[in-house]
C-alpha cells in the first residue's frame, strides 16, 4: 500500500507542478509578475518534494515511470486550465468580400469594437475589420463572424497590452462614476 501511495504522490505532485508551470509561464508572458512569482514559489516546493521521492527510490523504475506520467499529464491539465481561465486579450483581423459597413455594424451590435482599415491584396483594394476582444469571448466572436460570413478570412493574435479606446470604455476602466 505504501508503494502505491508513493506512486500516486509522485504522479499527483508532478502533474500539479507542471500544470502550475504552464500557468506561471502564461503569467510571465502576460507581464503578471506577482502572480508568476507566487505560482513559481509553490510550484518549486512541489517539484522538490516529487524529485526527492524519485531520487531516493531510484532503484524502483516505477517511481521514474510515474514521474514521467505526471509530467505528461501536467502538460495536458495545464493547457486545459489555461483554456478555462481564458486570460488575455486578442486582436482579430477579418477580411471579407461582404458589405463592410453592414458587417462592422453587425459586430458592433454584438458588442465588439471594430475599426475598419483599407489594404491591398492580390485582387486589389480590400477592407480589414480589426477587432479587440477578451479571450473568453472568442467563441462568441467566431460564431458571430461565421453567422455573417462563413467564408471570411480571420487571423487572431495575442495582444500583450491594451490601452485606451472603445475596448477600455467597454470594460469600464478609467470611467469616472458620479
Amino acid at each position: 500500500m505504501e508503494l502505491i501511495l508513493g506512486y500516486l504522490f509522485i504522479f499527483m505532485a508532478r502533474c500539479t507542478d507542471v500544470s502550475m508551470a504552464t500557468i506561471r509561464t502564461i503569467m510571465v508572458v502576460r507581464g503578471k509578475k506577482i502572480q508568476a512569482a507566487m505560482i513559481g514559489f509553490v510550484e518549486i516546493i512541489i517539484y522538490i518534494l516529487a524529485i526527492n521521492k524519485v531520487l531516493t527510490g531510484m532503484d524502483n523504475m516505477l517511481n521514474v515511470f510515474f514521474y514521467a506520467m505526471g509530467f505528461a499529464a501536467g502538460n495536458y491539465v495545464g493547457i486545459l486550465i489555461e483554456e478555462k481561465m481564458a486570460i488575455g486579450t486578442l486582436i482579430a483581423q477579418i477580411i471579407t468580400k461582404r458589405d463592410i459597413e453592414k458587417f462592422s455594424s453587425y459586430l458592433r451590435e454584438k458588442g465588439f469594437g471594430v475599426t475598419v482599415t483599407e489594404g491591398h491584396g492580390k485582387e486589389g483594394k480590400i477592407s480589414i475589420l480589426n477587432v479587440v476582444l477578451n479571450r473568453k469571448d472568442i467563441r462568441n466572436f467566431e460564431v458571430c463572424v461565421d453567422k455573417y460570413d462563413k467564408d471570411a478570412f480571420i487571423t487572431i493574435m495575442d495582444a500583450r497590452n491594451i490601452k485606451g479606446g472603445y475596448f477600455r470604455k467597454r470594460q469600464g476602466i478609467g470611467i469616472k462614476k458620479k
